[in-house]
């Protein structure tokens, strides 16, 4: 692990915060790196609000979009919400049709088939528009390279708007209205929203249209939260009041969809990293292992009991999909050590029968064994399907588009993107992603990087500390959960291994007489050596609470130690 630890603000700009706010040296130094450096900004930051969400109108195409749609109303045209299987996706149909369905009788939705239809927008999605007499399509988190799909339903008449995040090709579609902020022409001031965020901005543009406000919206935001937190985009801005608001509502009142999955998992509270790790999962695992409309069912129902059923039934997938993933990942792991090639800068496997759900997964957990720009490849009709995963600071979509020649189709973001191509070309990519990698990759990227905020020592942990830390929540990329490092401490003497197979640390640190933490390390179990004899260490660590036989105390979540 690389430890880096940020840069410190100007010692001025420290001193201005901490009187202006009334808050100590670590607190107004977190602020600072996060950008905020007045009370305004901290107040913004501190207390969300819905006035903090940009004006819908402000997109490129947005007065275009609710122009049609309201003639579609008007009209009583049949549409169609047609969405990625993804929890983007799906959140995305969710929110959109269940919103129409308050304003016409005439919705349907469309999830493609992983399997046979592939991501983003089909020729069968448009057929079957065109033979249920649907007159307009509203795509989300998809759609912005549909050149061609857009024209073909062009001439059946059937008319696009698309609602998308993803970056744009060289041409735009020629659909109704492209609302995408990342449109090198849109001016719409805040770029990283998800699929279901634009989607968000679009009923919103809507409900101001019929005299209503963004509050009278709030119920849908148990939808945008869920797919901020699985969609990994920063949680800065319109994201971080989205995420806010929509947590609440998570907690106090979800949809019964929502309220049926939390059910299953019995947790009282749920985070942002619960969002991503215990709802966005269950989701994701419909798409994956059967079908996203299951998905878009258990969202969408209005039933608690037969929500209860559904969610049943998305806790199944959700277990295949683990045991799935988790076979593939120990066989590519294997496919890996049996064809080691030194100095390699990629990590590319391929099986035929591996599952094609699961890839993406398979590709994230390899990275966490050979950190490198991964693609985890399996066969998809006469065609190979990717998904490719990326470390930190690598843009492994520029990476694809210089090797477009072997390409058939790909899209997606920085970290995260899917591709197909043509068996032939599988091993001429192959050598072209690893000369383009190695060209362009700094290699102490190839090495995982920790980022510290700054160094303290253990006597500045305290109750009122972590109590202010805790109001930086919701955390994600922008807004990290504050990691510290500590020099100089060691174990009281009683450290040990716990867990299975000993893979955990837990142990007491202390630097002076009056300090004592207790700190748990998962996945550290293999350092124990360096905290035996009480010699000194060093340690990177987030702050947070153990709750104990009805006793709450805080202790440190170690990230890495190192003598």
């Amino acid at each position: 692990m690389r430890w880096t630890l940020k840069p410190k603000p100007e010692p001025s700009k420290v001193e201005e915060l901490k009187k202006e706010l009334q808050v100590d040296d670590i607190v107004a130094t977190l602020l600072l790196q996060r950008g905020i450096d007045s009370y305004e900004a901290a107040k913004t930051f501190f207390r969300p609000s819905f006035e903090d969400l940009h004006n819908p109108f402000l997109m490129k195409d947005m007065d275009k979009a609710v122009e049609r749609i309201e003639s579609a109303i008007l009209q009583n045209e049949n549409i169609l919400v047609y969405g990625d299987y993804d929890v983007d996706g799906t959140t995305s149909v969710a929110l959109m049709s269940t919103y129409l369905k308050t304003r016409t009788d005439t919705v349907a939705t469309y999830i493609p088939d992983r399997y046979d239809e592939g991501y983003g927008i089909s020729f069968k999605g448009i057929d079957f528009a065109y033979d249920n007499d649907i007159s307009l399509i509203i795509a989300l988190d998809c759609g912005i390279k549909a050149i061609d799909k857009v024209a073909y339903a062009k001439k059946k008449d059937i008319d696009f708007i698309i609602c998308d995040h993803h970056r744009p090709g060289d041409n735009i579609p020629e659909a109704v209205a492209v609302l995408d902020p990342k449109r090198s022409d849109c001016d719409y001031p805040f770029k990283e929203l998800c699929g279901c965020g634009v989607g968000f901005k679009l009923i919103t543009a809507l409900a101001i249209n019929q005299g209503q406000t963004v509050e009278d919206l709030t119920a849908y935001l148990d939808l945008v939260a869920t797919a901020i937190g699985a969609d990994i985009v920063p949680i800065v801005g319109e994201n971080r009041a989205l995420a806010y608001f929509g947590l609440q509502v998570i907690n106090t009142n979800p949809r019964p969809g929502m309220k049926a999955i939390i059910a299953e998992v019995k947790k009282e509270e749920l985070t942002i990293t619960d969002v991503v790790f215990i709802i966005a999962p269950r989701i994701n695992a419909a798409g994956r292992m059967k079908h996203g409309n299951h998905a878009v069912t258990l969202l969408t129902e209005t039933d608690f009991n037969l929500a209860v059923q559904y969610a049943v039934d998305i806790d199944q997938f959700n277990t295949d999909r683990r045991e799935t993933d988790q076979r593939i990942t120990e066989e590519a792991l294997i496919q890996i050590e049996e064809n080691k090639e030194e100095d390699r800068f990629t990590t590319v496997v391929y099986n035929e029968v591996w599952h094609k759900g699961v890839i993406g997964i398979v590709a994230s957990r390899l990275i966490e064994t050979y950190y490198r720009p991964t693609l985890v490849f399996t066969r998809s009709g006469d065609k190979l399907a990717a998904s490719a995963r990326s470390v930190k600071g690598f843009d492994v979509y520029n990476a694809l588009e210089a090797c477009s020649e072997f390409i058939e189709q790909f899209g997606g973001h920085k970290y995260a993107a899917g591709l197909t191509l043509l068996p032939e070309n599988y091993e001429a990519f192959k050598a072209k992603f690893e000369t383009v990698v190695k060209q362009t990759i700094d290699p102490k990227l190839l090495t995982p990087e920790i980022r510290v905020d700054m160094n303290i020592s253990l006597n500045h942990i305290n109750d009122k500390l972590y109590r202010i830390i805790k109001q930086f929540a919701p955390f994600g990329p922008g807004n990290m959960t504050p990691v510290f490092m500590t020099q100089d401490i060691r174990d009281t003497g009683w450290g040990k291994c716990v867990g299975e197979d000993d893979k955990h640390i837990r142990f007491t640190a202390t630097q002076s007489p009056n300090d004592k933490l207790v700190c748990i390390g998962f996945g550290l179990g293999d350092k124990i050596d360096l905290i035996k004899k009480q010699q000194s260490f060093s340690a990177v660590y987030t702050i947070d609470e153990n709750h104990w036989n009805g006793n709450t105390t805080l202790q440190l979540k170690l990230k890495d130690i190192k003598a």
